[in-house]
């Protein structure tokens, strides 16, 4: 503020209370951050929480283990972000809030990557003993494990990355396993044949979790089953029919060997049509008579290229349902009856209206063929499924004439199967018409190549079954356990409910080498399971099991003698029990966290308050958990989920390398730091899809900019802070008074958001009013009292009190949500590297600090403010003054607005609106004599202050010079510094 052009006259800058900070403006928080993260653990920061939070309730966030096989990218960080905010939070509000990491380390990924190191050697994995395969396999997941934990603890994720949980520790592959056992007891694990999603390329079953979609090129053909005849009384109008054919329309051409019926729809209309005129040779020829679905009859004959044809009749539903069918390839070994069944899943939105059924290659085939069984047995018709693909994706035996034939190679391609099926259905003059169609179809998330559904057997846990004798299922558990669990979003709760309302029996075996395996021994005569509901000697068999893996991992399932070490002297005949050597689904390692984390581990509970992922996790994790803990505890292990959308480029594409629109955390840390994208987390809706890129990360950066120069002026303003001069509330000027009253107003909005974890609100509010209400006004108007009033100064006293109030509040408030920059402010202010601002609890705000009388007489100060402020910044353009010190408006106010006149009373509008006077003037003059403005009840006419400018405060004032000891400056700047030069001789 002191002018010191003039070289003859006093500096006066050193009498002046300016900002002094070592808070650097510019943050180098690429630089700094690593430094902060190696400081808390040297002081322990970790062990330091745990020891501050002893006695208080437990607040548990389980996290959801990544899979160690790789580097992070931005949905790692994005949900370890909202982790860490969230736990930082529960610890500043109260509670003993304990981070535990956790990876997830079984399975196909990781076995697919070591697979892939073998190929690259030239190596067989079946040449490799299983034990041996898995030793890598362990290694691997080790190595990323430790990348990712350091890679997480540099995005500020603070936890117990010293003891973190994994699935392949061996005291967890033993808890897995015996959770498995559970199911098995409990006679709710099964072994059965479904129709299930097979990799050849992997060679194992998948989860639909393991699935994505992709567009593909399907093979399609529309193929007439014969009518042989009908069953029960027949009409007269159905021997018509037996000269016709029903047509299906399929993608799969391959299962047509694995088909044993025609499924209908009794909702549908249908009629019996003949073909009038087509090309010759035409596989359509003229007298054809096909039955098709009415809505799409004429679809059918075009793409059949049929020229003209003609509806003979209807077909009702009742005379199909007495119709036997032909195989179209019956003379060529599948000579059997193919019955029509009535089924829900038909529509006659395309395709024919029928639908080819094969129980072994669909789950609604499999669901309807089954439904049926008793039926089709009473028919005469066996309700076997055949196996008419093999692992390697050949067709079998089972599909005469087409052995040897295969759907998909094992690098993902198509086979010839679908080619050989095709010319065999028109040698047998089965074939309507044929074509390719581009579509969605499932595709391994690894591999990324397509699947299969073909039937195998497998290892299954019953959604369905009567597990006390009163209809209490494992489907009925898990919905009620629904209804008891919060949702954020709410939207989640019905995603998870159609999610188990619609699951199938859980297909829980993989045909693979690295996991947890299924333990069990089942008898190949009887069936039964040990451990088992009939077996006798579970408690010897299961504690053998659990103890051999706690000492040695699940890798002792895999020795030659596991058999004879766990089973042989609990049994009558050895021989007759088979050791099951399938492994199982990483989704039930996962699922079964809660049993090896949070039971176990005494610094955690179970249940677990909140569980946190992606949306894509109510089909993942929260799915599995929840079947788990409900088959074997009869409950969630969860209170509450909270679920976070995916990460998308500024355009709302997905994000990948060949559009080159990929962001990647490290990049983001490398140039901005790691609070930068901590705050694009914080202020993005995360329950949606959330968009990044450069023009958005400038946004954060700018908003960053704003937050930390607020943070950076408080910090130089406390310096000259003394806490031993406090001021009474009572004695404190409005302004100030007006500050608290805010702060108290900003903590209600602050705790409504972070109580609803709605971090997006949190943000706006604290960056609003650190933007808006200090930056742009307290901090403007009170910088001439800071700077330039007398030591002994209430109000200068006053201010410093308030902004010392509002630094600890703020930097506590955003604590869990930018730690780092929150922590270099904190140590700044207390000067000393031993605290943390994560040690402090969210402050209590006195309820005196309210007063919404004053509140709203501000509003209408900030109101007249506001219009003197337009009307000054006219003249700032037009350069008629440089600074508003410059001006003394007279302002007028609008009689009919009484209320404007009295909030002004007793308010000093000079020092509010930063001028050097200020004039309440009589009248409400015409607009023609005021400066344009854009409030009507407001009107301000411009003036220049008149006087002399204050050496020190830049004021423009008549009483400048008054004081003959300082006859430069203002009265008030003569004061203060006859105060400072008085210290100044007593320090002397």
């Amino acid at each position: 503020m002191t002018d010191t052009t003039d070289k003859t006259a006093r500096d006066y800058s050193e009498t002046l209370f300016l900002p002094k900070t070592d808070f650097a403006m510019r943050a180098g928080l690429p630089e700094k951050e690593p430094q902060i993260v190696a400081r808390w653990e040297a002081q322990g920061l970790y062990q330091r929480l745990r020891a501050s939070a002893a006695g208080r309730p437990k607040f548990v966030l389980h996290d959801g283990p990544p899979y160690a096989n790789g580097n992070l990218h931005l949905g790692h960080a994005l949900n370890k972000i909202l982790k860490d905010v969230i736990t930082r939070l529960k610890q500043m509000q109260g509670f003993d809030s304990n981070y535990v990491p956790g990876w997830d380390c079984h399975g196909l990924p990781i076995e697919w990557k070591i697979e892939e190191q073998y190929r690259a050697k030239g190596k067989n994995k079946d040449e490799v003993p299983v034990v041996e395969f898995r030793k890598e396999c362990r290694q691997f997941a080790e190595h990323w494990i430790g990348v990712q934990s350091a890679e997480f603890q540099r995005l500020g994720v603070i936890g117990d990355f010293a003891h973190p949980y994994t699935t392949m520790a061996y005291e967890a592959e033993a808890v897995i396993a015996r959770e498995l056992q559970k199911f098995a007891l409990s006679g709710q694990l099964y072994r059965g044949s479904k129709p299930v999603m097979w990799s050849v390329v992997e060679k194992t079953a998948l989860a639909e979790a393991e699935i994505e979609y992709h567009d593909y090129q399907s093979d399609t053909i529309f193929a007439k089953f014969p009518v042989m005849h009908a069953e029960g009384e027949v009409e007269d109008h159905v021997a018509d029919l037996l000269d016709a054919s029903v047509v299906i329309w399929t993608t799969t051409p391959w299962t047509i060997p694995g088909n044993r019926a025609v499924s209908y729809s009794s909702k549908v209309a249908y009629g019996l049509y003949a073909v009038t005129a087509a090309p010759e040779g035409n596989w359509a020829a003229v007298g054809d008579r096909v039955v098709l679905a009415d809505r799409l009859a004429a679809d059918v004959m075009k793409a059949a290229k049929v020229e003209a044809f003609e509806r003979v009749r209807d077909v009702p539903a009742r005379v199909l349902e007495t119709v036997v069918l032909a195989h179209p390839l019956s003379e060529a070994g599948y000579g059997f009856k193919v019955p029509m069944l009535d089924g829900d899943h038909v529509s006659d939105d395309a395709g024919t209206g029928f639908v080819h059924t094969a129980p072994g290659h669909g789950r609604e085939d499999f669901e309807i063929w089954t439904a049926n069984a008793r039926h089709l047995v009473a028919r005469g018709i066996d309700p076997a499924i055949p196996f008419t693909v093999d692992d390697d994706g050949f067709l079998t035996e089972d599909a005469p004439g087409f052995v040897g034939r295969r759907v998909i190679t094992d690098k993902g391609e198509k086979g010839d199967a679908n080619g050989a099926v095709i010319e065999a259905l028109a040698a047998a003059k089965a074939l309507m018409a044929r074509g390719r169609l581009k579509h969605q179809y499932p595709h391994s998330w690894r591999s990324k190549k397509p699947v299969i559904f073909r039937n195998t057997p497998q290892w299954f846990i019953h959604m369905d079954r009567d597990l006390d004798g009163v209809g209490d299922t494992l489907r009925d558990r898990a919905l009620k356990a629904i209804e008891a669990t919060t949702f954020y979003p709410p939207q989640g709760k019905n995603r998870l409910r159609g999610m188990i309302e619609a699951k199938p029996d859980w297909v829980i075996s993989r045909q693979r080498a690295w996991g947890v395996p299924i333990a069990v021994f089942r008898n190949v005569k009887t069936g039964e399971l040990a451990p088992g509901p009939t077996f006798a000697r579970n408690e010897a068999l299961t504690d053998r099991i659990y103890w051999a893996f706690v000492a040695e991992g699940a890798d002792a399932w895999f020795e030659d003698d596991a058999k004879k070490r766990f089973l042989d002297d609990l049994v009558a005949e050895p021989s007759e029990w088979e050791q099951v050597r399938d492994i199982l689904d990483v989704w039930f390692d996962s699922g079964s966290t809660h049993a090896f984390v949070l039971e176990k581990r005494p610094d955690l509970k179970w249940p677990a308050d909140m569980y946190l992922e992606g949306s894509d996790q109510h089909r993942g994790w929260f799915h599995s958990s929840l079947i788990e803990s409900c088959g074997t505890r009869g409950r969630a292990p969860y209170d509450s989920l909270l679920t976070h959308g995916f990460v998308m480029d500024e355009e709302g594409r997905k994000m990948s390398k060949s559009l080159g629109n990929t962001v990647t955390p490290q990049d983001v840390i490398k140039q901005s730091g790691a609070d930068i994208l901590r705050l694009w987390v914080m202020s993005s809706d995360y329950s949606d899809d959330m968009r990044i890129g450069p023009e958005i990360l400038k946004t954060n950066v700018e908003a960053y900019r704003k937050l930390r120069n607020t943070l950076r002026w408080m910090l130089g303003t406390l310096a000259h802070f003394d806490p031993a001069a406090p001021v009474a509330l009572a004695q404190m000027p409005e302004l100030d008074r007006l500050m608290l009253h805010k702060l108290a107003e900003l903590d209600e909005t602050v705790r409504a958001g972070y109580g609803s974890y709605d971090f997006k609100r949190v943000v706006a509010a604290l960056i609003n009013f650190m933007v808006v209400d200090l930056s742009a006004f307290y901090f403007d108007v009170r910088k001439d009292a800071l700077y330039c009033d007398p030591i002994s100064s209430v109000r200068r006293r006053s201010a410093l009190q308030v902004v010392d109030r509002l630094f600890h509040c703020l930097t506590i408030w955003l604590a869990p949500m930018l730690p780092f920059t929150t922590e270099e402010a904190w140590t700044v202010r207390t000067g000393s590297d031993a605290g943390s601002v994560h040690l402090e609890q969210f402050p209590e705000i006195p309820a005196e600090w309210r007063d919404e009388a004053l509140a709203a007489k501000w509003e209408t100060v900030r109101r007249v403010r506001k219009a003197v402020t337009a009307a000054l910044e006219l003249k700032r353009a037009e350069k008629v003054i440089g600074s508003s010190l410059e001006a003394a408006p007279v302002v007028y106010l609008d009689p009919a607005a009484p209320e404007l006149a009295a909030a002004l009373a007793g308010v000093d509008m000079a020092e509010v609106c930063i001028t050097s006077g200020f004039v309440l003037g009589d009248g409400f003059p015409g607009t023609d004599l005021v400066e344009p403005a854009e409030d009507a009840a407001v009107r301000v006419s411009f003036r220049k202050a008149e006087g002399t400018k204050c050496a020190r405060s830049w004021k423009i004032s008549p009483e400048v010079g008054t004081d003959p000891d300082y006859p430069d400056v203002t009265p008030r700047d003569a004061a203060a510094l006859r105060e400072w030069d008085a210290a100044k001789a007593r320090a002397a």
